[in-house]
């Protein structure tokens, strides 16, 4: 096995670990999945949200995407609004109960975070933080791994 083989396996096996439990607290303390919560952080951070921005940001596929948004009309915490300029399309928005979810939400991944990477010296968090922006954003760039 390669070096780089050997480090994109530490880097799904770290993900997955990672993202199974904050999963597992914010389920536990807030009654919401921590891809749900993504999609609120996402209506949130991105003015004039509709579904392909999420899509963008997730690289996951149009139809998964809208289908969540569906479980997240329903529970409540988002809205679908018609959209000023394109009649096809909808703006998603978060309502105060979604806003009220997300804002108790978020210390709760903040905190199961920092407690699970807390064996990591800061200045090695750094490092790795910078590296995966920068193979990021040049998978990005080139569109790599986008679904379909």
């Amino acid at each position: 096995m390669s070096h780089v083989t050997s480090i994109f396996t530490d880097l799904v096996r770290v993900e997955t670990r990672l993202y199974n439990a904050v999963n597992a607290r914010l389920r536990a303390e807030r009654g919401l999945g921590l891809g749900q919560f993504e999609f609120l952080e996402v209506i949130d951070r991105v003015p004039g949200c509709r579904v392909l921005d999420i899509v963008g940001e997730l690289a996951i596929t149009v139809g998964a995407v809208s289908k969540a948004v569906d479980r997240l009309v329903a529970a409540g915490w988002c809205l679908r609004v018609a959209h000023p300029q394109d009649r096809r399309s909808s703006v998603l928005r978060l309502t105060p109960e979604g806003e009220k979810q997300l804002a108790a939400s978020r210390p709760v991944v903040e905190d199961e975070l920092v407690s699970l990477t807390g064996a990591v010296p800061p200045d090695d968090l750094t490092r790795v933080a910078s590296t995966l922006a920068a193979l990021r954003a040049t998978l990005e760039a080139g569109s790599h791994g986008r679904p379909g």
